[in-house]
């Protein structure tokens, strides 16, 4: 059937070769007026189009270097609770914090990267930990790994009630100062997501025994 085909179509294939080759000759300079052909002259426009490396504000750096140890301690927490804790209920926040903070620190990353600013490490999340509102201190965190049952779930939930707050006024402060659109999305998600968990341990709260 290929054969047969190159016999009576060889002709006129050969017409619209020779237009296609004379047609590509004088569309150099505007390829992207021939469909199908925009595979490799778009990829200079889409650079221009996605790349937000210079759409970011100072407020943009500080939201995203400072929310990184924020949620780093908020998984630390949700590890501790997920040996510990004894409430289901407990356990199954705190798989959902550390499901849902884990990505959100790599996207962070990754926009520092981009922004051509350092990216924190945990070791250094405790010189500015006063910095940002609802980080605990090393001596409650220790306070908190010491203890056991139910006084365990009932301070891990008030503590992580706290934490969140303080992710909510960072994330409005970004809302309001920053400049990035994905950063100030990310922000509004951090806010919604955050104030829900909230909602849901306040009630926990009121369910869980007091010693």
């Amino acid at each position: 059937m290929r054969h047969h085909l190159w016999n009576t179509a060889a002709p006129t294939a050969l017409i619209v070769l020779g237009s296609l080759t004379l047609a590509a000759c004088g569309d150099d300079a505007d390829s992207g007026s021939m469909p199908g052909m925009d595979h490799g002259a778009p990829s200079a426009g889409q650079t221009t189009s996605t790349a937000p490396a210079g759409d970011f504000n100072e407020a943009d750096v500080t939201f995203s270097t400072q929310m990184i140890p924020h949620h780093q301690q908020a998984v630390q927490m949700a590890s501790m609770a997920g040996y510990t804790a004894i409430t289901p209920e407990v356990k199954e926040l705190a798989t959902a914090i550390k499901a849902a903070q884990d990505p959100e620190i790599k996207t962070l990353s990754g926009w520092l990267t981009t922004w051509g600013k350092p990216v924190p490490t945990p070791s250094h999340g405790d010189h500015s930990s006063n910095e940002m509102p609802g980080m605990m201190t090393e001596d409650e965190l220790s306070d908190l790994g010491n203890a056991k049952g139910a006084m365990f779930d009932r301070m891990w939930t008030q503590m992580m009630i706290e934490h969140h707050q303080g992710a909510v006024t960072m994330a409005k402060t970004e809302q309001t100062s920053g400049k990035n659109a994905e950063a100030v999305a990310l922000a509004q998600k951090i806010e919604t997501d955050q104030n829900r968990e909230i909602a849901t341990m306040q009630r926990l709260l009121g369910q869980l025994p007091v010693s």
